[in-house]
């Protein structure tokens, strides 16, 4: 079963799957922008750039992407536009290598780190919990021993379906039931974690907090507490994105980036929607590594984020 290690084939098929709606969209648009032209001029650089922003990829990105197709304009003298998609691919792969975060291998973890503490954040309805549930499936799958915190203690369902996740998945969740201490949770997961050996503790924390002093308050008082066990815990906040609202995500990044550090991203449900480009602006505005991506509904649809992969996927045509 070849999940790990490599990018498989099957991934690829997944991926490419999951990003159908957002290339069509964009290519739709692309081809409309360059229809009876020959030549990348500054009315189809125009067009090119509407496109860009209307598939979230973002304005900041766009314009970073237009400047570097303008030099190679300016350089070759005469470009095609049947080149256009190449020249793309291109520029944009560059540009995201460039945020010097480096693409996983596979689901793994450091060395020298264990149990290593996963602290995941983010608001209702962005996946956070179903991306936990395949996280831990991901992780078991590939031999690691996995501890699950419910402390998203202020909605019910959130802890009652990570419990569900925990059996499906067969882990340990550590809960103590809806309007408890989330931090009490997030120290007797990582007890837990330790006393069993394990190799990862995964906490999951309140979706919306009120304002983002109580989020700041909340998740340092977390941090404070797992941090009597394990001294540099957690090792990762990872905070989990909704790609299907596009621009929204990149509010939830800025907002939780002010309140928390994050070093890390997940953004899930690729495959519902058109705004597969919001990945690209993402990585590129935040300088924070993209680990995980979604793209369909199954646990092994949840995918390590390889950004050559991503844009091979992205720009390749049917």
């Amino acid at each position: 079963m070849a999940l790990f290690g490599i990018f498989s084939k099957e991934k690829k098929e997944s991926l490419d799957k999951g990003l159908e709606k957002s290339k069509q969209s964009f290519f739709g648009k692309l081809s409309k922008a360059v229809v009876g032209k020959s030549k990348v001029d500054d009315e189809v650089l125009d067009e090119l750039e509407e496109v860009l922003i209307t598939s979230d990829v973002g304005i900041d990105t766009t314009l970073k992407i237009i400047e570097r197709i303008e030099e190679r304009v300016a350089k070759d003298k005469y470009l095609g536009t049947d080149e256009l998609d190449q020249i793309l691919r291109d520029e944009i792969a560059e540009l995201l290598s460039e945020n010097n975060t480096v693409d996983l291998k596979d689901f793994e973890i450091p060395e020298g780190k264990k149990p290593y503490v996963l602290l995941v954040v983010g608001v209702n309805g962005v996946g956070k919990t179903t991306t936990i549930g395949k996280l831990s499936a991901q992780y078991k799958a590939a031999g690691k021993k996995v501890v699950l915190g419910a402390a998203d203690t202020f909605r019910a369902a959130a802890v009652d379906q990570l419990i569900l996740w925990g059996e499906r998945v067969g882990v340990p969740v550590v809960s103590h039931g809806m309007n408890t201490d989330p931090a009490s949770v997030a120290f007797d997961a990582v007890k837990r974690g330790v006393e069993d050996n394990a190799d990862v503790v995964i906490i999951d924390t309140a979706g919306r907090l009120h304002t983002k002093v109580n989020l700041m308050n909340e998740l340092t008082k977390i941090k404070r507490v797992v941090q009597k066990f394990i001294e540099d815990a957690p090792h990762d906040v990872m905070l989990v994105l909704d790609g299907s609202t596009g621009q929204n995500a990149f509010v939830q990044a800025q907002e939780f980036t002010k309140a928390t550090q994050v070093t890390s991203l997940a953004i899930t449900k690729l495959d519902g929607t058109a705004k597969g480009g919001v990945v690209i602006g993402i990585s590129d505005q935040f300088k924070i590594p993209v680990k995980y991506i979604g793209v369909g509904e199954k646990v092994d649809d949840l995918q390590v984020f390889n950004k050559r992969e991503f844009v091979d996927s992205f720009f390749k045509r049917a």
